[in-house]
């Protein structure tokens, strides 16, 4: 085994960057008293929906079904067999790359009719160069701190033992907020809404790695 002083170090590194995409979940509902119905209305809203999100062409880089239910409605919460009405709703998941039609993407899905719309939750892509950038940082940040401790003791790093990555990841945001209600339904023709102003919020990627070095044996010789 070599006795080779060894020098421990942590690194770290924190990366601010613009966000890549932006996530919008919606809701759709239905409610009618016929379960066939209420079914149907939802079928109808949930076509109106996706036609819209798919007349925004490729500023929309995905559109998902997270889920579908349909539940009955009891007259008495405590007692079974009495159905006053269905209720429906679609959970659509919308990754949007091109942020300048966000704002408009967001009203006019707030502008129909009881649809529940909730975002935009700004992300990086899975596999973005920041979170490498950051692991990169994170390692110079190591080798420069351990290399000031051998100076300081008067010595010099010679050789790696072991880097260890602690992990790269995206500092957690407040809970996403309401971007827009229910919708009502108006008769006539109106004019589309105006954009919401929406700022696309920085991205904090943080990343750390602990790393140990072989240094030469130190000068501990006063001066």
């Amino acid at each position: 085994m070599s006795d080779a002083p060894l020098i421990c170090v942590r690194g770290e590194a924190v990366v601010e960057a613009e966000p890549e995409i932006a996530r919008l979940s919606v809701h759709v509902q239905s409610q009618e008293s016929d379960r066939r119905a209420a079914l149907d209305r939802l079928t109808e809203r949930n076509r109106q929906c996706l036609d819209l999100v798919e007349s925004f062409g490729e500023a929309v880089e995905k559109v998902e079904t997270g889920g579908l239910s349909i539940m009955p409605l009891l007259k008495y919460k405590r007692r079974e067999g009495d159905i006053r009405g269905y209720r429906g709703t679609v959970w659509i998941k919308i990754t949007v790359r091109d942020f300048p039609v966000l704002g408009e993407l967001v009203a006019r899905l707030g502008e129909l009719e009881r649809t529940y719309v909730n975002g935009p939750e700004w992300e990086l892509r899975p596999g973005s160069e920041v979170y490498e950038r950051a692991a990169r940082q994170a390692t110079h940040e190591a080798v420069a701190r351990a290399r000031g401790y051998a100076e300081a003791l008067g010595a010099r790093l010679t050789g790696l033992v072991e880097l260890s990555d602690e992990g790269v990841g995206r500092t957690p945001e407040a809970p996403i907020a309401l971007a827009a209600a229910y919708g009502a339904s108006r008769g006539g023709v109106e004019e589309e809404p105006e954009p919401i102003d929406l700022e696309p919020e920085t991205q904090i990627v943080r990343a750390a790695v602990e790393a140990r070095f072989t240094a030469t044996q130190p000068d501990l010789e006063p001066r």
